[in-house]
C-alpha cells in the first residue's frame, strides 16, 4: 500500500487562553482539525488522535486529542523515556535542510521530554541536555481518552520571535499508542505524515506548517 502526500496546514493566529488542554475553548474548536493516520500503512488507526495549531502572541499552540479506552503513563520526570509508554510528539525543523530537528513530547500525566536531533554521518544524534525556553504545557484525561497541550515561543526554536509571513516549517505529529497498559508489547504508531515504517524519524516524510501572515483575518 502506498502512503498518501505529504500533508500541509495553514497556521492561524488565535487566542484560546491559558494553557489549559481545554479543547472545548471557543478559539481551539474553531480550529479544523487534522487526524493522524496508522504509520506502517496509512491507514485510519484503530484509536483516532486530532491536533490543532494556532499562533498566540509569540508562541505555537499545539493540542492533541486522543481517543483512548484506557490511557495510562508511569513516567514523571523531565526527559525520561516517555516513548516507551503512551504519549504524543512534535518534530519540528524550522529550517528545513533536513540537518536537524526539535522533539518535543508529552505523556498522559503532562510529562515533557525535549531534544534536538542532529544528523551524523552515521545517523540522527540525539542531544537531551537542550530545554524548550520557556515552554508551557499541560494534560488532561477525558471521558473519550486523554488532550494535552503545548505551547513553545517561537524564539525557542529560532531567532524570530515571530515566523516571517508565509514561512513554512517542516513538522510531524505523532502518537505512540499501547492501548494494552504497562508490560505489553502491542503498539499503534500514528502519525500526520505516516513514515512506513516502525520508526519516526524520516525528515524526508515530514509534513510542512505555513504560519499565518495577518493576525487580523483570524
Amino acid at each position: 500500500m502506498s502512503l498518501p502526500g505529504l500533508p500541509s496546514l495553514a497556521c492561524r493566529h488565535g487566542a484560546p487562553g491559558p494553557v489549559e488542554a481545554n479543547a472545548q475553548h471557543p478559539a481551539w474548536r474553531a480550529v479544523e482539525p487534522v487526524a493522524l493516520l496508522e504509520n506502517l500503512a496509512g491507514v485510519v488507526p484503530a484509536q483516532a488522535t486530532r491536533v490543532r495549531t494556532l499562533q498566540d502572541a509569540g508562541r505555537w499552540r499545539i493540542l492533541f486529542e486522543a481517543d483512548a479506552h484506557a490511557p495510562w503513563a508511569t513516567l514523571t520526570a523531565r526527559d525520561a523515556q516517555l516513548w516507551t509508554e503512551e504519549v504524543v510528539e512534535v518534530f519540528i525543523d524550522p529550517v528545513g535542510d533536513g540537518m536537524g530537528y526539535f522533539e518535543v513530547e508529552i505523556n498522559p500525566l503532562g510529562a515533557v521530554v525535549d531534544l534536538v536531533l542532529r544528523r551524523t554521518a552515521s545517523g540522527w544524534r540525539k542531544d537531551f541536555a537542550w530545554n524548550v525556553a520557556g515552554l508551557a504545557s499541560h494534560a488532561r484525561r477525558t471521558p473519550e481518552g486523554w488532550v494535552a497541550e503545548l505551547s513553545i515561543p517561537f524564539n525557542a526554536l529560532g531567532p524570530e520571535d515571530v515566523p516571517p509571513p508565509g514561512a513554512r516549517w517542516r513538522v510531524n505529529f505523532l502518537r505512540i499508542d499501547r492501548p494494552d497498559g504497562p508490560g505489553s508489547e502491542r503498539r499503534e504508531l500514528s502519525a500526520w505524515s505516516p513514515t512506513g515504517m516502525a520508526n519516526f524519524h524520516r525528515h524526508e516524510r515530514f509534513g510542512a506548517v505555513e504560519f499565518a501572515d495577518d493576525p487580523s483575518a483570524s
